[in-house]
């Protein structure tokens, strides 16, 4: 127990590395345990960009993170990360998180608030904007941990509201516009991970409350929903720096839901080869593929270039009579990934749509391309 445990500290992200030495106590039965531990870096800093946002809002993002992972020497984080396009601001996680107790367990603060205007032809006419604000607070329990294992399990309370306007009036009239959204949100994790492969799974039950002036209607949508969420990703390493990925998420709900709890398909990080939130629905299934391989290696800069073929597929429907114009979004392509040492990373992806769907606008998402540029200054 003594020697795993000393493994799992080493696993800790604000340890560099750790030296242990058992030596016989003062008396006999009695040992001592010396441990020397060096801390890792606790201070992180990344500027980021790509065209991962809505072209409705501008689909180029700029984003800066900063982070402290100890930042009153309890193993407390701090982490604030901002993000603009060219139609929105956006604070997208202010959070603190704290550990309560020695089996890891934390309760986590956060905050979150945009405020965006549509700059998409030729809905700009219409003066559209949106400010948003999320409160959550959340309880995060491991309740088994290895090397190799680990099982989690945790409590969520958020408050999220939202109000549009059109021409500076309240949009829709029934609700002035404001939308508000309480939620209590439980869910399960788990990770396996060794020498060459790792399964990681979550899974979330969310229940929509009547409480903190949740927004009610005499028919759905409205604050009271009930949706289950359930998320997997599998890793495997074959060589240095070759790796096979599987992605999945799905979504049931058994009621409509508001724009904001629905499955969104299209994007970078979804079914590439669509614009952005292509398709929404109050139910989705997602799943995607892609291997990894390098194709060059540049020692002396200690960087790699790695070529990605992948195929996503999604599809998306509602749980009232209300059909959807297309429900499924498929597609293949390939990418390119470099990475320079520890600090600097850059992908491309070019993915080939099999389903076509009526779109006006003439951004890069359009034409199925989308970039990742990221650097970490600490």
């Amino acid at each position: 127990d003594l020697f795993q445990s000393l493994q799992l500290l080493q696993l800790d992200p604000l340890v560099e590395r750790l030296s242990a030495n058992l030596t016989a106590g003062s008396r006999p039965g009695l040992s001592r345990l010396e441990v020397e531990v060096e801390e890792a870096p606790a201070f992180f800093a990344q500027l980021s960009a790509d065209n991962l946002r809505s072209p409705s809002v501008g689909t180029v993002r700029r984003q800066v993170q900063l982070s402290h992972s100890n930042l009153t020497g309890f193993g407390d984080r701090l982490n604030a990360t901002y993000y603009n396009t060219d139609g929105s601001d956006t604070l997208d996680d202010f959070s603190y998180t704290i550990p309560i107790n020695s089996k890891n367990g934390t309760i986590s603060l956060r905050h979150r608030r945009t405020s965006s205007e549509i700059i998409e032809d030729p809905f700009n006419e219409l003066d559209i904007e949106t400010n948003s604000r999320t409160y959550e607070m959340s309880f995060r329990q491991p309740i088994y941990q290895t090397l190799s294992k680990e099982i989690a399990l945790g409590l969520m309370g958020s408050v999220e509201e939202s109000k549009t306007t059109l021409s500076d009036d309240p949009f829709p009239d029934p609700n002035d516009g404001e939308i508000r959204i309480s939620s209590v949100r439980f869910f399960q994790e788990y990770t396996s991970r060794s020498t060459n492969d790792v399964f990681v799974a979550r899974s979330e039950f969310s229940l929509g409350i009547n409480a903190f002036d949740a927004t009610v209607n005499s028919n759905a949508p409205d604050g009271r929903y009930f949706s289950w969420r359930g998320q997997a990703q599998y890793l495997r390493l074959f060589a240095p720096d070759t790796v096979f990925l599987v992605r999945s998420d799905i979504q049931l709900a058994p009621r409509s839901l508001f724009p904001q709890e629905q499955f969104s398909l299209g994007g970078g990080l979804s079914v590439r080869g669509y614009r952005q939130d292509a398709l929404l629905g109050d139910n989705g299934l997602f799943i995607s593929s892609e291997f990894r391989f390098p194709i060059l290696r540049v020692r002396d800069l200690d960087a790699t270039l790695q070529l990605t073929p992948f195929i996503d597929f999604g599809t998306v429907w509602n749980s009232n009579e209300v059909e959807l114009v297309e429900e499924t979004l498929s597609s293949v392509g390939v990418g390119l990934r470099i990475q320079v040492g520890t600090r600097f990373s850059a992908q491309l992806d070019w993915g080939i749509p099999f389903v076509d769907i009526e779109t006006n606008g003439d951004s890069l998402q359009e034409d199925g391309i989308y970039f990742y540029l990221k650097y970490r200054a600490f």
